[in-house]
């Protein structure tokens, strides 16, 4: 049997090795449960973040568990709804790389806020994430197999995050935190264009 610390670990590697070019706005079909499921996959950013959603949910344990990646899913189905019906919210990239930035932080220096202040920063972040995906839905498909499909892909990904937050347990709590810093590290990387 393999160890779940062992298994955790390796489905994040495979997740971040699973990286296909077309990770934004209007390339590649986008309206289909499929389309949407594999969107969260496809791009580095949106791997890191959804599992660093997971990892701090589970560093900070509790409600944080539960209530930070329900407010991830739910905050970025209504940015979603939002890019599809073409409202603009500015700074959807650079708020997508801050997103990258700061939850690896937030990983990496286990910071321990309320479940209010992790939702408010959590939602903010899906708010883009959300935005994004939601304005690549074509003009003729109603979007919401999509966006069910990016709904479902992004849960398993802060499962994986939070699962092996907890499988690392209090005992290897700093290879958490190291995965954090490595996420933040990514999202410097995006935003210089070195990754």
């Amino acid at each position: 049997m393999i160890p779940v610390k062992r298994l955790c670990l390796s489905a994040i590697l495979l997740l971040a090795a699973a990286m296909p070019a077309y990770a934004h706005v209007g390339i590649g079909t986008t309206s289909s449960f499929m389309a949407g499921f594999a969107h969260p996959l496809s791009g580095l950013d949106h791997v890191t973040v959804m599992l660093a959603v997971g990892l701090w949910a589970a560093v900070k344990g509790g409600k944080a568990i539960w209530i930070w990646p329900a407010a991830f899913v739910g905050v970025v189905l209504a940015g979603g709804a939002l890019g599809m019906l073409h409202m603009p919210l500015p700074f959807v990239e650079p708020g997508i790389l801050a997103s990258v930035v700061a939850l690896g932080l937030l990983v990496a220096l286990a910071v321990d806020l309320p479940v209010s202040a992790g939702v408010a920063i959590i939602g903010l972040f899906a708010l883009f994430h959300g935005h994004a995906h939601g304005t690549e839905v074509p003009e003729d498909a109603g979007g919401l197999d999509y966006m069910a499909g990016f709904a479902v892909a992004t849960v398993l990904l802060h499962a994986i995050g939070i699962a092996a937050g907890l499988g690392l347990g209090t005992r290897f709590r700093g290879v958490a935190r190291i995965a954090g810093a490595a996420c933040a590290a990514i999202g410097v990387g995006l935003a210089f264009g070195v990754v």
